[in-house]
């Protein structure tokens, strides 16, 4: 047995952020997810989770920007028109506020798949207004985007480059139990 858990978009937040030109931190945020945590009776340590997010609703604050980074040059939403995630595995356990764990998964972007670990915080349970029970989890991690094929740069007459390498992830998810 286990329970299901659905993630609520309109209480997550999605976030990254990379440097430009090596000075300024661009941050930037995916407006829509869905996903979902099974946990079996076994414990925390043997749940699973996965993420859908739609390249679409990227969005940086600037049109432009977001315009290129949907692009061939980054993302390439028309041929890749979603990032996914997947578990593999637990390092940890999440079952008082406050227990600290490692998530590892496959993150997919622009279909090629690598290994990330997230540091991801269990924020602790509650019940909704409306009968629901609801969990809060917090994540940061870090990507090479050169890794997924994001390789696109422009070299600065200073030295450095335009854009980073190094992309910060940052995540505050809140999801529902699903009633049996």
């Amino acid at each position: 047995m286990s329970s299901t858990w659905k993630l609520d978009p309109t209480h997550s937040t999605l976030e990254f952020s990379a440097k430009h030109m090596m000075i300024t931190t661009v941050k930037g945020r995916f407006g829509e997810v869905e996903g979902t945590i099974s946990v079996p009776d076994a414990g925390a340590a043997e749940a699973s989770t996965e993420v859908k997010i739609p390249v679409a609703s990227i969005d940086t604050g600037v049109d432009q920007r977001d315009e290129h980074l949907r692009s061939g040059d980054f993302l390439d939403a028309e041929s890749h028109p979603h990032i996914s995630f997947r578990s593999t595995g637990i390092d940890g356990s999440f079952e008082e506020a406050g227990d600290t764990f490692k998530l590892k998964g496959d993150l997919t972007i622009r279909g090629t798949t690598r290994p990330v670990t997230l540091d991801v915080t269990y924020e602790g349970e509650g019940q909704d207004p409306w009968g629901g029970t609801r969990r809060s989890f917090s994540a940061a991690g870090k990507l090479d985007r050169r890794e997924f094929g994001l390789t696109w740069n422009q070299a600065l007459e200073t030295g450095g480059v335009l854009v980073s390498n190094d992309v910060k992830i940052s995540l505050d998810v809140q999801v529902v139990k699903e009633e049996d």
